[in-house]
């Protein structure tokens, strides 16, 4: 399989992603979701397989209106920047000593170049974080991450915070490069989320392995 549609394909016909839908779709009439239904997948839409350099994993989307548009950490640009947005963008200026190419914090940029930012919930409910723990999604995003590591090689996963962390062990760490961090957010960015450098060490790991450098 070469594309996120055969490998997503391939999970929708398995029983659990049978059930998540339709309760996902139930809860999609019934009460307010983000995002918007034709971005859940938003962010393989925008990083084609075959460019897959990184992966961001996130917990779950924004719960706020029009914050949410299917990309882990990032927002429309219209939006003002989240706290952990905010503490990104000050993280990556103190890092590279230089502003980030994406200080609205749409990050669309970034998955253009080969970055998913997946979030291991892709729906959430208005005003309740990780309403939708446990629908499912956190099967299908753990199947992805399998299917990454198993088939691609020399990829780097950033993993910020204990739930992202967690994800460690679905991951080869002889194939590919795992960054761990403190979660950007304001409640722990203090603890070693500022001067983590992961987004100088990403570019000297691609650097190292032939691959072009992030412009974050």
């Amino acid at each position: 399989m070469n594309s996120w549609d055969e490998i997503i394909d391939e999970e929708r016909n398995k029983e659990y992603f049978i059930s998540l839908k339709k309760e996902i779709d139930k809860r999609y009439l019934t009460t307010t979701v983000f995002p918007p239904k034709d971005l859940i997948f938003n962010a393989f839409s925008k990083t084609p397989f075959k460019d897959l350099k990184i992966v961001v994993l996130g917990q779950d989307p924004y719960h706020g209106k029009g914050q949410a548009q299917g990309f882990s950490f990032s927002t429309p640009k219209e939006i003002k920047n989240p706290p952990s947005m905010q503490n990104i963008l000050k993280e990556i200026q103190s890092d590279l000593g230089k502003p980030s190419l994406c200080q609205d914090g749409d990050l669309t940029p970034w998955a253009k170049q080969g970055i998913l930012l997946l979030n291991a919930i892709l729906t959430v409910e208005e005003g309740k974080p990780k309403s939708h723990h446990k629908l499912g999604w956190e099967i299908f995003t753990d199947n992805i991450i399998k299917y990454i590591s198993k088939n691609c090689e020399d990829i780097i996963f950033i993993l910020w915070g204990g739930p992202a962390i967690a994800k460690s062990k679905l991951i080869d760490e002889k194939k590919h490069h795992i960054l761990t961090a403190p979660h950007p957010s304001p409640l722990s960015s203090y603890r070693g989320f500022f001067g983590c450098k992961h987004f100088s060490k990403v570019n000297k790991i691609l650097e190292s392995i032939g691959k072009e450098p992030i412009v974050w």
